[in-house]
């Protein structure tokens, strides 16, 4: 195996490349472990670079008393419908954004074969109908259908995995690219730092003095995005609808005033929090956020530690990550992951940064 190319020396952050690692391709993890908090866990310091190598569960013994643990309840929608237009042409419609009640924003494909006012025949419980263009060549699409939408999609959806896991999903994805405590529908991507967590860690890390609280990030296909631009700062973020009650701000603040460590599960905990955050109060409500957090922008104002999944080449989440831990630190500790055999992405190990 290559080692990591990963040059250190006179890097300009500006500059996309500058995010680039090589990674084997068999380091990429195509199915989920079957005990979720087995997965390996690399843990960095971001004030001495030092690093740990560890399993998730043993995440128990770097959080402490008063730490407040921070997750998102945003749950994974099986996005992928297959159906057929009267003429008998297969289509596939992926699923975006709720615009309104039975109208959603949705990918198609092929575009040639839906236009406005075609119609598709998904099951005898679901069928759509083209409305209009959306951006970017979406469409807009109403569904015709009685009872709940959720419910529906759960036996006519297929889960829409990743683009870098190559195997076909099945029912049983639609258990294991969920969180354990998954409970808002909307998102079309899994907020994958959560998925280490069992029942039963969470329980003991409450009994231990960690305090749980929640937001919600309806993940979007725009986490899968490359930054196209040579310099990041020419990137235009997707959006994505977020939201903070006020007991979650209630408690972040709180434990801020009193100097307790706030640690986020994920870079959409972390996108959500800091997109509420001013002079490092956190506010309380929703609306859409296209925060772009990479070094040299803008700075990170509430969180202390941060939980994550390894992420890809030239990614804006791994520029998320080296804002908050440093840039060096975190591509020795990337290049130490691969030297090590960790699993990489969606569902692979995890990365704790204090």
């Amino acid at each position: 195996m290559k080692p990591a190319r990963i040059i250190l020396m006179n890097k300009d952050l500006s500059k996309t490349s500058s995010y680039y690692y090589d990674l084997p391709s068999e380091l990429i993890a195509q199915y989920p472990l079957d005990k979720r908090s087995e997965s390996r866990l690399l843990v960095v310091d971001k004030n001495t670079g030092r690093i740990e190598h560890q399993i998730f569960q043993e995440i128990w013994n770097y959080l402490r008393d008063g730490d407040v643990l921070v997750v998102n309840t945003t749950r994974v929608i099986p996005a992928r419908l297959f159906g057929k237009k009267d003429t008998g042409a297969e289509v596939e419609i992926f699923l975006l954004n709720e615009q309104e009640e039975h109208i959603w924003e949705c990918l198609v494909k092929p575009g040639r074969r839906l236009k406005p006012g075609a119609k598709v025949m998904i099951s005898d419980a679901l069928q759509a109908e083209i409305l209009s263009y959306g951006e970017e060549g979406s469409r807009i699409i109403k569904f015709h259908y009685q009872g709940d939408f959720f419910n529906i999609l759960q036996s006519e959806g297929k889960v829409p995995l990743p683009p870098y896991i190559t195997r076909k999903a099945t029912e049983k994805d639609k258990l294991t690219y969920q969180t354990v405590y998954a409970d808002n529908p909307g998102s079309v991507a899994a907020p994958t730092a959560g998925l280490h967590f069992t029942d039963q860690l969470l329980t003991d890390l409450k009994q231990k003095g960690v305090i749980i609280t929640e937001v919600d990030l309806n993940v979007g296909l725009g986490t899968f995005r490359p930054v196209k631009n040579k310099n990041i700062q020419d990137h235009a973020m997707h959006r994505e609808f977020c939201t903070i009650s006020g007991e979650t701000a209630e408690i972040i603040n709180q434990a801020k005033e009193e100097g307790r460590r706030i640690i986020s599960v994920g870079t959409t905990s972390t996108r959500t929090l800091e997109s509420f955050a001013d002079h490092g109060i956190v506010s309380s409500g929703s609306h859409y956020t296209d925060i772009f957090i990479y070094p040299g922008g803008r700075d990170i104002q509430v969180i202390d530690g941060l939980i994550t999944n390894f992420h890809l080449p030239e990614s804006t989440l791994l520029m998320l990550v080296s804002t908050f831990a440093g840039y060096e630190y975190i591509m020795k500790a990337y290049a130490a992951a691969i030297e090590n055999r960790y699993r990489f992405f969606s569902y692979g190990d995890a990365m704790l940064i204090i």
